[in-house]
C-alpha cells in the first residue's frame, strides 16, 4: 500500500491524485462542445465553397463567349477586308461556329478564328444559342442565315442577378 501513501491510486476511470479524479480522456460535454463547433464550421464552409464553383463556372463562360465573339470579329473583319469569298446575305458574318473551327482558304491557305468550339460551363455541351443579324436581338431562336452573337443555353441566373443567356 505505499501508492495509498502517495495519495495517488489507479481506478478504471483515470488517476486519483490528492482526492481530484484526474481524467484521461474528453468529457461528454467537451465533446459535445466540440462537436457543435465543427459542425457550425462545416455548415459555413460548405455554401463559401458553392458561390466560388459557381462564381469560377461564370468566369469560365464569360471567357469562352468573349473567345467566340472575338473569333467572330476576326472572322468579319477579314470578310471585310475581302480576304475570301462569302456569301450574298450573311453580312460577312461566319454561317455557323464550324466554319470558325474549321476555317477558310485564305490565298492557299487555311485560316482559323477558332481552335474548338468551348464547352458550356453551365450546360455542360457545346451547343451554344445562336442569333444572326436578322433576329431579333432577345430572340432565343436562331434564323440561320450566319452567325452574328453567341449565348448560353442555360437558364440559371448569375451571382449578380442576371440570367447566363443575357450575357
Amino acid at each position: 500500500m505505499q501508492a495509498k501513501n502517495l495519495m495517488q491510486v489507479r481506478s478504471r476511470r483515470g488517476v486519483r491524485h490528492s482526492g481530484r479524479l484526474l481524467s484521461k480522456g474528453f468529457t461528454l460535454i467537451e465533446l459535445i462542445v466540440a462537436t457543435a463547433i465543427l459542425v457550425i464550421l462545416t455548415g459555413l464552409a460548405v455554401p463559401m465553397a458553392r458561390v466560388a464553383i459557381k462564381r469560377e463556372r461564370e468566369r469560365e463562360l464569360r471567357r469562352d463567349l468573349w473567345e467566340m465573339r472575338d473569333a467572330i470579329d476576326r472572322y468579319k473583319d477579314a470578310a471585310e477586308r475581302g480576304a475570301f469569298q462569302i456569301k450574298v446575305g450573311t453580312e460577312q458574318y461566319p454561317p455557323d461556329l464550324e466554319t470558325l473551327v474549321n476555317g477558310v482558304d485564305v490565298g492557299g491557305k487555311k485560316v482559323r478564328f477558332l481552335r474548338k468550339i468551348p464547352i458550356d460551363p453551365m450546360t455542360g455541351n457545346t451547343e451554344w444559342g445562336l442569333r444572326s443579324v436578322q433576329d431579333d436581338p432577345n430572340s432565343d431562336s436562331w434564323g440561320g442565315q450566319n452567325v452574328f452573337d453567341v449565348f448560353t443555353k442555360s437558364q440559371g441566373t448569375g451571382l449578380d442577378g442576371t440570367e447566363y443567356k443575357t450575357w
